[in-house]
């Protein structure tokens, strides 16, 4: 063994004392791609639905990964700035609806107009607004993407219209549903059913807890939410069947929120920890993703680990920006009312109070 040690230790000493003529590089080869299965969707009016199997490319995959990661870590920084008194007012986190916003997007064009209610950081940021823009909107800051005066619930990209902060606004559904079905216009209506409407559970609140038939005359899809490849694909079957002028259709993707209904709620009064605890263990959609690409060959859990370490550094230097950029200053309270109108005034307070509108 003495012996053996011996030439061993030779035989390195002797390679290091030589220049290196090659470099051994470890290298692995990925699949391009690998097909999946997918949960069938529930139907409703219709007589076939989105495909059951699907193909994902190594590329999209790494692209949907990053993009649900830093929609994810994004939340989470939200949420720490808020618990330090940064970001005040309303704030509602979509952390656990990920395959939400970026399957849809994945499924549309980028000229698709997108509108949505509050809950809407992960929209705006798959509409194509910065993390920097977002996390500024958060803070009230100038660098914000509606120049620190909108919000959590007021936030706006090209062709996307999103946040509305009064509950229930969205109540004339049945009354858009009817107009859109005469006019056969090619308007895809979502429900993202989280199982919660604040701190009520939908089979407390639902006599019939099936929305996706709500439509009634309008054809719809039960999706699950939680997977990235099920949203995208039903999508893409959505956005076909209005593009061909069949009229409106409507999807309910299954999801779950982690955080309560806003920063306010604690979200633990209503549902217990163990409930959240095994959506995140079963159901998480990074989760899901992940193992589907490492299983699959389309990357390696080391790849993924760097993606993680370069989104948390986006999201920190995000943040650094969002409490050092400065706030917008009083005399443009009242600018960008409207888009291409000449200045105005616009009273404050009180009568003796004037901003000038600057569009």
């Amino acid at each position: 063994m003495r012996k053996m040690l011996a030439a061993v230790s030779r035989v390195l000493s002797g390679a290091s004392q030589k220049p290196a003529s090659r470099v051994l590089v470890a290298s692995r080869n990925f699949a391009n791609d690998a097909t999946f299965e997918i949960k069938k969707c529930d139907l409703h009016r219709l007589e076939e639905g989105p495909p059951v199997t699907t193909v994902l490319t190594r590329e999209d995959g790494l692209k949907y990964y990053r993009m649900m990661q830093t929609v994810r870590r994004m939340e989470l920084k939200a949420d720490q700035l808020y618990k330090q008194k940064i970001i005040r007012g309303f704030c509602h986190l979509c952390d656990g609806q990920e395959a939400c916003c970026v399957g849809l997007e994945a499924g549309i064009n980028p000229t698709d107009h997108l509108i949505t209610a509050y809950r809407a950081h992960g929209f705006t940021f798959t509409r194509g607004l910065s993390v920097r823009e977002i996390l500024a909107e958060l803070t009230g800051r100038k660098g914000g993407c509606a120049k620190g005066k909108g919000g959590s619930m007021h936030m706006y990209a090209k062709n996307f219209y999103g946040g509305n902060g009064i509950v229930g606004a969205q109540g004339q559904i049945f009354e858009a549903y009817n107009m859109a079905a005469l006019w056969k216009l090619p308007c895809i209506f979502i429900c993202e059913n989280n199982r919660y409407g604040m701190g009520t559970s939908v089979e407390r609140a639902a006599a019939s807890t099936d929305y996706y038939k709500r439509g009634d005359f309008i054809p719809g899809l039960r999706v699950d939410g939680m997977d990235i490849l099920c949203v995208r694909e039903a999508t893409k079957f959505a956005a076909a069947y209005c593009r061909s002028g069949k009229g409106p259709i409507l999807m309910e993707l299954q999801t779950y929120r982690y955080h309560g209904h806003s920063m306010s709620d604690p979200g633990v009064s209503y549902r217990t920890r163990e409930e959240i605890q095994e959506v995140r263990s079963k159901s998480d959609p990074i989760m899901l993703l992940k193992d589907r690409m490492v299983n699959s060959n389309l990357a390696s859990v080391e790849e993924l680990k760097e993606i993680d370490v370069e989104v948390r550094k986006e999201i920190e230097d995000a943040a650094q920006f969002a409490t050092a950029d400065p706030e917008p200053p009083l005399e443009e309270l009242g600018y960008h009312i409207y888009s291409s109108d000449p200045p105005f005034e616009v009273r404050g307070a009180n009568q003796w109070i004037k901003f000038k509108s600057v569009s």
